[in-house]
């Protein structure tokens, strides 16, 4: 008996629905009546829970799959063990601690083709379902949205009205700045008040927002102490977070092209983790094409993996170790087979 109202309550549900499309496919006001009128009858069903099976909500309380992202980053990103140590560790401990002092902020560095922007995607998608298409996450490019070092000002105003605006519809919204290294100096200072330890900025709190910078600088200083581990013979493995993190901080804050250059989120220690992300070796170019081929459900062809392993160009000049552009020509040389 109890089955039987419940599947006539839920009938009666999608009939309600199905009428409210003739105005608007799930306008709110509409879903909402429906809902109510037949939740009143069954007693069993949400407004919030109901709707966001069909639209968007924030998952500020959607746990983290911590297992699922440490599956992602090593079965997907190859040959950077420091970022997927201190990604997963990162946000695991950011997403289980219910009281953060501060938003998480991370900075990843290294040259193109290491996986920098790739790894924003994996977390996009691990805190988001629809991942980089999300209403919650939000993308910058520095060329694109900030061109004009005369308009510095008006960037730095919109900027700030943005993330207000998006954080306060949703706590756990993702802010992803591609390209720091081409932001005019000055900028990003912006939005130094939304990363620092205050309960509420203006009203709004940012404690549970993530923001996520990638950028090529540093490449260089990551480079040289990948080269120096290889050279002393011993495996690019053994390279610590700690090797290279302090290096780095002090080289993007003092280097003009940057986007961090003699930046207050240094000065005050806002950025959480400085990861570095190592340049690719002829293995892990070979791995990137294999992925490729996976993805394009392509059976794997050793002999075509060589040869757009084979044409890549690879540094320094002498040792020829690492690939100069990563993986980010692997689709496109990959066409060519």
């Amino acid at each position: 008996m109890l089955l039987a109202e419940r599947l006539g309550g839920a009938a009666m549900l999608l009939n309600l629905l199905l009428a409210t499309q003739v105005v608007s496919a799930f306008e709110p006001i509409s879903v909402a009546i429906a809902i109510g009128a037949a939740s009143a009858l069954t007693g069993y069903l949400s407004y919030t829970d109901f709707f966001c099976r069909f639209a968007e909500c924030c998952s500020a309380k959607h746990p983290l799959n911590a297992s699922a992202l440490k599956l992602d980053l090593e079965e997907k990103l190859f040959g950077q063990h420091l970022a997927t140590e201190v990604i997963l560790k990162a946000l695991t401990g950011f997403r289980n601690n219910k009281n953060p002092k501060k938003p998480l902020t991370l900075s990843l560095h290294g040259w193109a083709g290491t996986g920098k922007n790739f790894v924003s995607q994996i977390v996009a998608e691990h805190l988001h379902s629809k991942g980089l298409k999300s209403n919650f996450v939000h993308l910058f490019v520095s060329t694109l949205h900030f061109p004009h070092e005369q308009k510095i000002k008006l960037y730095q105003d919109q900027l700030q009205k943005w993330i207000r605006g998006n954080v306060s519809a949703c706590a756990s919204s993702i802010f992803i700045f591609d390209e720091m290294d081409k932001l005019h100096p000055g900028i990003i200072d912006a939005i130094k008040p939304f990363l620092d330890y205050y309960e509420q900025v203006d009203g709004v709190s940012y404690r549970k927002a993530i923001f996520i910078f990638l950028s090529n600088a540093g490449g260089d200083l990551i480079t040289k102490t990948a080269l120096e581990f290889w050279r002393a013979g011993k495996k690019r493995e053994d390279i610590q977070l700690k090797d290279l993190e302090p290096v780095l901080s002090v080289g993007v804050f003092n280097n003009k092209h940057s986007g961090l250059w003699h930046s207050g989120l240094i000065d005050r220690n806002l950025i959480d983790y400085f990861i570095p992300f190592l340049p690719l070796e002829y293995r892990h170019v070979k791995m990137c094409v294999r992925a490729e081929m996976k993805a394009r459900g392509s059976a794997t062809d050793e002999d075509v993996v060589t040869r757009v392993a084979d044409e890549m160009t690879f540094y320094p000049k002498e040792e020829k170790i690492y690939s100069d552009k990563g993986c980010k020509t692997v689709q496109a040389r990959l066409d060519f087979h």
